[in-house]
């Protein structure tokens, strides 16, 4: 259990830490020449004999509550202590408002000096703490009355907390990436960088290859320890140093975070629920204000987006923050704010959404913001998923800290369609179905409207559709699922797979009319291979009206074009991919040049390297320097569809 002072100066913090574990936290020589805390200091101890129980002391001065915020992130147990002389204080009142705002519910009041007060005053000084606590996470707080300096009451603190230690769930869960906040930096001969803190989440062994967030240094596990004994691995809830190989002092500082490389994004835009003290303002629209987040203080910007929902008076608002340099902070993560002074704590709140986007507009925001304050992480899935868009499973699952199998049980779980791989979208069931019904139906009412064009623009389809999905997204929709067998796509163009371009009455005959034509009824290769203008002739149509026609055809993959002015059947290009073939595998390794295709078809050059442009845009073929190899695919690319003859050549 990490447990953290908190009390207004002079009110023996420091020494109850001392008298409980025997550990004098304060070690800075400024410290023991003043008499008072002024950076934070760490101890444990197995008070009575019971559990480990590892203290973080932290300094009661106004001017330090910097260092107080960064002390009691992440902690398990409040100690908040009250001198009996001189009751609640200023900094007892805004230590306890900042326990409450990073909503720390365990804790024990242990009220200090008893000796120096008589029954009367301890009863009045009980009633100021019971006041002071209530509405706040620690409202009901049991208060112990002590002397560290006689022993009085000690022994009933000391059973306090190993009971406390006893019954603190465990912390860790399976499922999450590692994160560390760091409180302390420093060096030790022989060993290099170590770093103090505490394990936010997941789980780091020695070997583990890190980084320092927000600065992105990667850096190797040496060594772990957990109060005076060399560990093999630590997990969330522990208090323990971390020795860095390939980091030095430089790199690391108080508030950095040490995390895996899957969740290192620091931003510099968070949306938040923010909620302010009773009595607290923001000085004006997007005002600067003093930003606590774990052990990190940083200047912000706060811009109010709106009342949360379903929040009554006092209760929290959204806003953005916009920090001047990069958190790693990620969603559910607690913080404070203070005035531009740093005099005075204003509120605090939650991270909602780390990786804040500008675009969009402002329903959708709060749409989504509200679905982000729901508890539990499976809530706020479900109700991301009512958005028209989906959810962007990449992007959730860093900013919920999920390891992959931890998210593919969720999506199960809530049974999400999962569409695309960059990004990876989810959906409901309804809502695929929905966008494959309504896909379908707005390429048949096109093909109704214009029966001689391909198709339509997939960009143009996804607006009809969905406008707010992104586009690869809604690509991997079209070749997923029953779309994939009933829409074909070619070049950006999307159709039905029955859609017959051709299908109108002109178009047919003039087809009837050249498909004879080219077959190649000569016998040579070129006279498969007309000029558009020699096929008009011989076919006595309008050369316009064919050269439309067969753009048609070949948007269809009905036909191919070769050269400038040139289009071949596909059963054409299929036999010529076959010779080439041929031509490749009599050769030793396996590659042929123009002159050797050129003499297998009985061409001229120019039109033999027409054909293997041809060739080698459909796939069959690959140009290397000045000769080419056959793709092993080529036939599949060939393949003839059924649909390429006119009736009256079946």
């Amino acid at each position: 259990m990490i447990v953290a002072t908190a009390g207004h100066i002079d009110h023996g913090k420091t020494l109850l830490v001392r008298t409980i574990t025997g550990v004098d936290t304060d070690r800075l020589p400024e410290e023991k020449a003043r008499g008072i805390s002024i950076d934070l200091g760490f101890a444990y101890g197995s008070p009575g004999g019971g559990p480990l129980i590892g203290f973080v002391d932290v300094p009661g001065h106004e001017r330090f509550v910097r260092n107080m915020v960064a002390g009691v992130c992440g902690i398990d147990f409040a100690l908040v202590v009250v001198a009996a002389d001189d009751g609640v204080m200023p900094q007892t009142v805004e230590h306890v408002q900042i326990l409450d705002l990073l909503q720390v519910r365990a804790g024990l009041v242990v009220m200090t000096k008893i000796d120096r007060a008589d029954a009367a005053r301890r009863a009045q000084v009980r009633g100021q703490i019971d006041a002071l606590l209530a509405g706040t996470t620690l409202a009901g707080l049991r208060t112990v009355e002590a002397s560290p300096l006689t022993g009085e009451g000690m022994d009933a603190v000391v059973s306090a907390l190993c009971a406390a230690a006893g019954a603190t769930p465990e912390r860790w869960q399976p499922g999450h990436h590692f994160r560390f906040a760091v409180d302390r930096a420093f060096t030790i001969d022989g060993s290099g960088t170590v770093v103090t803190g505490t394990v936010f989440s997941g789980e780091a062994a020695i070997g583990d290859r890190l980084l320092a967030s927000p600065g992105g240094l990667a850096a190797r596990v040496r060594r772990l320890r957990v109060h005076a004994q060399e560990v093999e691995r630590v997990r969330a809830g522990d208090r323990c140093a971390i020795n860095l190989a390939g980091m030095s002092l430089e790199d690391v500082s108080r508030g950095d975070w040490i995390v895996t490389a899957a969740v290192h994004r620091p931003s510099s835009r968070l949306d938040v629920a923010l909620r302010l003290l009773p009595g607290a303002q923001l000085p004006g629209p997007a005002a600067r204000v003093h930003l606590h987040h774990g052990c990190r203080h940083v200047m912000a910007r706060v811009v109010p987006i709106a009342a949360a929902p379903a929040s009554g008076p006092g209760g929290p608002g959204l806003a953005r923050l916009i920090v001047d340099e990069p958190l790693p902070a990620l969603h559910g993560d607690r913080f404070i704010v203070r005035d531009p002074t740093a005099q005075r704590t204003l509120g605090g709140g939650v991270v909602l959404d780390p990786f804040t986007r500008v675009r969009g507009g402002r329903a959708q925001r709060l749409a989504t913001l509200e679905a982000l304050a729901r508890p539990g992480v499976g809530q706020a899935l479900a109700g991301l998923l009512e958005s028209p868009a989906g959810v962007d499973l990449d992007r959730f699952e860093l900013m919920f800290n999920l390891a992959p199998p931890a998210t593919q049980a969720l999506l199960d779980a809530l049974g999400v369609v999962v569409i695309g791989r960059q990004p990876r979208i989810g959906i409901t069931r309804e809502r695929h179905a929905l966008w494959e019904r309504a896909t379908h139906a707005c390429l048949e009412a096109f093909h109704a409207q214009h029966p001689a064009v391909t198709g339509m623009r997939i960009k143009e389809l996804r607006d009809r559709v969905e406008p707010s999905l992104a586009l690869p997204a809604f690509e991997a929709l079209l070749h997923a699922g029953s779309l994939s067998r009933r829409v074909a796509m070619r070049n950006g163009v999307a159709r039905l797979a029955e859609h017959d371009v051709a299908a109108n009455p002109a178009d047919r005959a003039l087809w009837e009319a050249v498909y004879p034509l080219l077959r190649g009824a000569g016998g040579s290769i070129a006279s498969a291979l007309p000029r558009t203008q020699e096929l008009a002739q011989a076919a006595r149509v309008d050369p316009r009206a064919l050269a439309e026609m067969l753009y048609r055809r070949r948007a269809a993959g009905m036909v191919h074009r070769v050269g400038a002015d040139r289009f071949c059947l596909r059963t054409t290009l299929s036999a010529l991919a076959t010779t080439a073939g041929a031509v490749a595998r009599s050769s030793p390794d396996g590659s042929f040049t123009v002159a050797q295709f050129r003499d297998a078809i009985g061409t001229g050059r120019g039109l033999a390297i027409e054909i293997l442009e041809c060739l080698d845009g459909v796939g069959a073929t690959r140009r290397v320097g000045e000769v080419r190899r056959m793709r092993d695919e080529h036939l599949h690319l060939l393949e003839d569809p059924p649909a390429a003859a006119p009736a009256c050549a079946r």
